[in-house]
């Protein structure tokens, strides 16, 4: 069983279905809402839980209603929370989601999240040290998320780190990074180039190994076994919604990490397609057996 931590945000998911996008200053008529547990770092946590690892948590939660909603879901997942503090003077995070086509457009107020802190990580050194892999997002402050790659770094422990929301990054924490794992989008951001470059010249750019999701067209990978970027097509499926395919993703990623690179990618870009084929960004996250049948059965790519 692989030991997974994950240092990133607990979101709320507040989220509208939609003939299609409002455009500025519209008023649309829904065809349904409904709240749903999210944040990329509770969400890889549970993609990760449900793939087979023992997951341990590191963030923070509101002392509210959402707060206690969010606490009791992870913990059914079978998500360990020594490490997520509960915040008095905050609430707890959310994100507004807007879904139409199969596709998302989504807001987040990080509130509680704001709150974590290099101290909570340094609190989970010992479960770090112990882990196969770490994942860490950009939906937290900065200085946690530079403590994480150090403190992986320092421990020898793989750590992913999904730069999303993009921003630029250090170009010493892009080395601390074992693995980078952006869409075009946020590794032209990350790197402060033109967006429009060609993806595979961004990742020989990237000063470490890069995992670059690409949608319906799957990955391109590349590390120090794989110099040159390598493509593992998509898998065929009927699009419901995409919202949490990419934490999706990363989740599996880390959790078959210990497979190989190659392998690690396959069953990610696998278990990111079965995400997309039912509601919300954890609703649709496969389970291991799911997983298992789904490529058994040889999925089309």
């Amino acid at each position: 069983m692989s030991c997974i931590v994950v240092v990133g945000s607990i979101n709320m998911d507040l989220v509208t279905l939609a003939p299609r996008f409002p455009g500025a200053g519209e008023t649309l008529l829904g065809s349904r809402f409904l709240t749903a547990h999210g944040g990329k770092g509770a969400n890889q946590a549970v993609a990760a839980a449900r793939l087979g690892a023992s997951v341990s948590m590191v963030g923070a939660l509101g002392r509210d209603a959402f707060g206690d909603q969010l606490h009791a879901g992870l913990v059914r997942e079978g998500v360990d929370l020594a490490h997520v503090a509960r915040i008095d003077h905050e609430g707890s995070g959310s994100a507004s989601i807007t879904v139409a086509e199969g596709e998302n457009q989504i807001i987040v107020v990080p509130a509680a999240n704001a709150c974590v802190t290099p101290a909570q990580v340094e609190a989970a050194r010992e479960t770090i040290a112990q882990a196969d892999a770490v994942l860490v997002q950009l939906e937290i402050p900065l200085d946690a998320v530079e403590a994480t790659l150090r403190l992986g770094h320092l421990l020898k422990v793989p750590v992913i780190l999904n730069p999303a929301p993009a921003q630029k990054l250090p170009h010493e924490w892009l080395q601390l990074a074992s693995y980078l794992t952006p869409n075009q989008h946020e590794l032209a951001t990350v790197l402060g180039e033109d967006a429009h470059s060609d993806f595979r010249d961004l990742m020989r750019r990237a000063p470490g190994p890069v995992v670059l999701t690409r949608g319906s067209e799957g990955a391109w990978y590349q590390d120090s076994a794989q110099p040159e970027p390598q493509h593992q097509p998509g898998f065929a499926v009927d699009a419901t919604d995409t919202t949490g395919a990419g934490d999706t993703f990363n989740g599996a990623l880390a959790v078959f990490l210990r497979e190989g690179l190659p392998q690690a990618v396959r069953k990610a870009c696998a278990a990111a397609a079965l995400s997309v084929t039912r509601l919300g960004a954890q609703g649709g996250m496969p389970r291991r057996a799911e997983l298992d049948a789904f490529l058994a059965d040889g999925p089309r790519a």
